[in-house]
């Protein structure tokens, strides 16, 4: 017997939701798109679909969806795959929501995970009473380079060619990756979500760049080029600072992560001296515009939920991170606000009393004696 094809839930219908929904229906999938407000999926629920372009025939064309929603009960009645593209400031919330409605067997993937995204979801589940066997995975980065054209239109300027994912527990992560790969064999086995979570190489750059500019911003509504004339000597040297940290938590944990210049050269195939060189030398940094103001995910949803779980563990194990949290206090000043409260802290994952073994014990295996 022919097993069906799996049904896909799309959760999030802004640029990367409606790219992935129209790609999944142009794929044969059976597609569910479910945004909270109604106003922003009209136009797509009138047409009940989304045209897609993009560089390959593949990527063109009208992909036509099985339901459009704002109730999230539908929206996962109908799903064996929940894709999450939302921020990552939404994930609790979300999984809060979610919480009465999931059921046994359901995979949820976080489309990216940021730092321990995919920790937070299920703690958030298991603080609501979520008692479904669901597995939670996450991404380290979002497959697609995509732009909503439209109201019920939307663009793919590329796919990546391998994009790391792991579920929580990593044991699960191949019964994951089977059920993605008839839709995406790019993903690989990401080995865990602390792999995932420590390679967030957005963390490093996205809200260091955007402070450190935030004169420049503010003057010119970012009308600069901002990795070519953002990154300046000066300005490199502290992304070194805060990536040399990253690694170094990385490895405390017992986990080899990619430095900032190895990740430019395995995503890129850009080279330099040193990171002001080889982000000069990524010719695809060239025309990409600063951020209009400093109201942007670039601090955000990046400082709370990326760099501050990233300077929480080196803080816990031992690691000075001085330079991360002098960037996190910097966000604070600027937006007025307390992003260490507000962000993903390890009380709120629960691993505030871990050890290094039992967390990754915890990742790896899923077991949580500690609560026993």
């Amino acid at each position: 017997m022919t097993t069906p094809p799996m049904r896909y839930t799309v959760v999030g219908a802004g640029n990367g939701g409606k790219a992935m929904a129209a790609h999944l229906a142009l794929k044969g999938f059976a597609v569910t798109l479910y945004n909270r407000t109604p106003q922003n999926v009209e136009a797509v629920r009138m047409r009940k679909g989304i045209d897609l372009d993009g560089p390959d025939p593949a990527l063109r064309g009208f992909g036509r969806l099985a339901e459009v929603t704002s109730d999230l009960k539908t929206a996962l009645d109908h799903a064996d795959i929940v894709m999450v593209v939302v921020p990552s400031s939404a994930h609790a919330d979300l999984a809060r929501a979610a919480a009465p409605y999931l059921r046994d067997g359901q995979i949820v993937v976080l489309h990216p995970g940021r730092t321990l995204g995919a920790l937070e979801f299920a703690k958030a589940l298991r603080d609501r009473g979520c008692t479904a066997d669901v597995t939670v995975a996450e991404t380290e980065t979002f497959i697609y380079a995509s732009r909503s054209d439209g109201p019920a239109q939307a663009r793919i300027f590329r796919v990546k060619e391998a994009v790391p994912l792991a579920a929580l527990p990593a044991t699960r992560t191949a019964a994951v990756l089977q059920a993605l790969e008839p839709a995406y064999p790019q993903f690989i086995d990401g080995i865990s979500i602390l792999h995932t979570g420590l390679n967030n190489m957005g963390a490093i750059f996205h809200p260091a760049l955007t402070i450190l500019n935030a004169g420049r911003i503010e003057a010119t509504h970012g009308n600069f080029q901002f990795y070519i004339d953002g990154v300046t000597p000066a300005v490199a040297r502290v992304l070194e600072v805060l990536d040399r940290e990253r690694v170094t938590v990385a490895a405390a944990l017992g986990i080899r992560a990619r430095t900032a210049l190895e990740w430019l050269k395995l995503a890129y195939n850009a080279e330099g001296a040193d990171l002001n060189e080889a982000i000069h030398n990524q010719s695809g940094y060239f025309g990409i515009m600063a951020p209009s103001s400093l109201n942007h995910r670039y601090i955000y949803e990046d400082v709370p939920m990326s760099l501050v779980p990233i300077a929480a563990l080196g803080q816990r194990y031992g690691v000075s991170v001085r330079g991360m949290d002098a960037i996190i206090r910097l966000a604070c000043i600027i937006h007025r606000t307390d992003y260490w409260r507000r962000g993903r802290t390890l009380d709120k994952l629960g691993i505030e009393r871990l050890s290094v073994g039992e967390l990754t014990e915890f990742v790896m295996r899923g077991r949580r004696q500690w609560e026993e």
